[in-house]
C-alpha cells in the first residue's frame, strides 16, 4: 500500500494549498491513505475545528498534532469525538481525545501513532516508554508513528528504537524538511517531513517578525506570511503483510499561489 503522509500545516495558507492541491498530490502518489500533521494549522496557532474541517475536506485519513495540540479550547471536543482526530499519546490518559488511531481496510488494519519529544519541549511522559505500551495494544502490522520533536537527535533515536517493530516514523515540528530518509530494518524513517505553508517566511511567519526577536530583542505575536506556499511530506510504500516498508521519499511541491 501507498501512505501520503503531509508535514506541518501552518495558518489558512497552508490549508488553502492543501484543499486546492493535495487531491492531485494523491492520486499522483496513487495514495491509499494520507495523514497530515495538523497542529499549527489555525491561524492564531493549534488547531481549531474550522482548521481540522480544511484538512479532512483536502483528503485526510488522519490529523495527527503536537505540542499545541490543545491551544484552542473549542477542538477539545471533536479530540474527544473525532477518533481520527489525534494527540500524542504520551500527553496521558488523563487529556481530551486519544493518541493512536487503527483504521480498518478490510483485508488488513493501519495504525497511527502520535508522540512528542521530550527534549527542548513542554514536559510529557517518556514518549519511549509510552510506544513500548501502545505496541502491545496495536494489533495492526502496518504501524505509522509520528513524532512530533525539536531536537533531531531525539528523532532519530526514536527511529533506531522502534526498527523493525513500526512501518515509518515520521519526525514533525521543526518545518524544515530534512534530507536523511531511509529504511532501517523495515522501517521508514526521517527526522522531519517539513512544512505546508508560506516559503518566503520563517516556519511559516512573517519573517519580520523574527528577524525583530533575534536581532532586535523585539517580542511581537506570530502572523502567519503571505505569498507563495509549498506542500512538504513524504510517500511511503508498505507491505501489508508484513507491515515493512519497501521505499520512502521526499515530497516537496512550491509555486503554490
Amino acid at each position: 500500500m501507498k501512505i501520503l503522509f503531509i508535514g506541518d500545516v501552518v495558518g489558512n495558507a497552508g490549508c488553502n494549498a492543501l484543499l486546492n492541491e493535495l487531491p492531485g498530490i494523491r492520486r499522483e502518489y496513487g495514495a491509499d491513505l494520507t495523514i497530515v500533521n495538523g497542529e499549527n494549522s489555525d491561524e492564531n496557532n493549534g488547531i481549531s475545528k474550522r482548521s481540522a474541517k480544511d484538512i479532512f475536506s483536502s483528503g485526510a485519513d488522519v490529523i495527527t498534532t503536537g505540542n499545541h495540540a490543545f491551544k484552542r479550547k473549542s477542538i477539545l471536543e471533536e479530540f474527544e469525538h473525532n477518533e481520527r482526530l489525534i494527540r500524542p499519546a504520551n500527553y496521558g490518559d488523563a487529556a481530551a481525545g486519544r493518541g493512536f488511531c487503527e483504521i480498518d481496510c478490510g483485508a488488513y488494519s493501519i495504525a497511527v501513532i502520535n508522540l512528542v519529544g521530550t527534549a527542548f519541549m513542554t514536559p510529557s511522559d517518556n514518549p519511549f516508554k509510552c510506544a513500548d505500551e501502545l505496541l502491545k495494544q496495536i494489533r495492526s502490522r502496518v504501524i505509522i508513528v509520528d513524532f512530533h520533536a525539536e531536537a533531531t537527535s531525539e528523532k532519530q533515536a526514536m527511529s533506531w528504537y522502534l526498527a523493525g517493530r513500526v512501518s515509518a516514523v515520521i519526525g514533525t515540528h521543526t518545518h524544515v524538511q530534512t534530507a536523511d530518509e531511509r529504511i532501517i530494518d523495515g522501517t521508514g524513517c526521517i527526522s522531519d517531513a517539513g512544512m505546508t505553508g508560506p516559503v518566503n517566511s520563517v516556519l511559516g511567519v512573517k519573517k519580520e517578525i523574527i528577524i525583530d526577536k533575534f536581532a532586535n530583542y523585539i517580542q511581537r505575536p506570530h502572523i502567519v506570511a503571505d505569498g507563495e506556499c509549498c506542500i512538504s511530506g513524504v510517500y511511503l510504500d508498505i507491505d501489508v503483510k508484513s507491515g515493512k516498508c519497501t521505499s520512502i521519499g521526499r515530497v516537496y511541491k512550491s509555486n503554490i499561489h
